[in-house]
């Protein structure tokens, strides 16, 4: 980690990485554990949290674009959350907490029903090997409590640029009781077609103007891979 990040962390990582308590030295939030979110942000906002933030080029760039906005950043990669705290503090942004912790658990613990607007998953690890699949973030009990968390009309956007981990997002947002996926039926595979399973169903959403491309994107169009995002709504 470079030296102006381990400054930022420990110069500003009181002020916008919050204090959870975890079960031992894990990424494990305590199960009974419940976030204040707003004691956390020092006011009630409509909050969008992003999962697995990187760097946090995009919810930065967000939090700067959309001040009556919260963002609230999982991220278990240490180096990335430093480098969030230092682009919030050199963007000026005093809208985003971050918390270092495994989100597809933590969330459902921390967060209550209904509690929030959006929830943001750009280019999960798509664990590319079959065997390996099982491990992927977007299954289908993750939706569910992804649709839990959600408000009505919230939306849970994803994006990826391995073809067959976008459709599976299309699939399980189809699949969840609690989300509708507003394209279903329609654009078709940005890609190759006759290599998605179901042919012409499409199911995928235009580019959401909010999610910035990022150096990870960059590398993956730079080797020829199709980013297709995916948009399940909470009715």
């Amino acid at each position: 980690m470079a030296e102006r990040h381990h400054r930022a962390l420990a110069e500003h990582g009181p002020h916008y990485l919050l204090d959870v308590p975890m079960v031992g030295e894990g990424t494990t939030v305590e199960p009974d554990f419940r976030l204040d979110i707003a004691g956390a942000f020092g006011r009630i906002a409509p909050l969008v949290v992003e999962i697995g933030s990187g760097g946090g080029d995009c919810v930065v760039h967000a939090a700067k674009q959309h001040p009556g906005h919260d963002f609230l950043a999982v991220e278990v990669w240490v180096p990335g959350v430093a480098q969030a705290i230092a682009k919030c503090v050199h963007e000026g942004v005093d809208n985003v907490r971050l918390i270092c912790a495994d989100a597809a658990q933590a969330l459902p613990t921390m967060l209550g029903p209904g509690s929030v607007r959006e929830v943001w998953t750009f280019f999960p690890d798509p664990w590319p090997k079959l065997k390996h699949h099982k491990r992927r973030l977007v299954q289908s009990e993750f939706a569910d409590k992804v649709a839990d968390l959600m408000e009505p009309e919230g939306n849970w956007r994803l994006a990826t640029d391995w073809a067959d981990y976008a459709w599976q997002m299309r699939d399980v947002i189809e699949g969840c009781a609690g989300l509708v996926n507003p394209y279903a039926g329609r654009l078709a595979d940005p890609g190759d077609v006759d290599a998605d399973p179901r042919g012409d169903h499409g199911g995928f959403a235009p580019r959401f103007d909010g999610r910035v491309a990022t150096r990870f994107e960059r590398k993956g169009r730079a080797v020829g891979r199709i980013v297709r995002d995916v948009v399940g709504v909470r009715p």
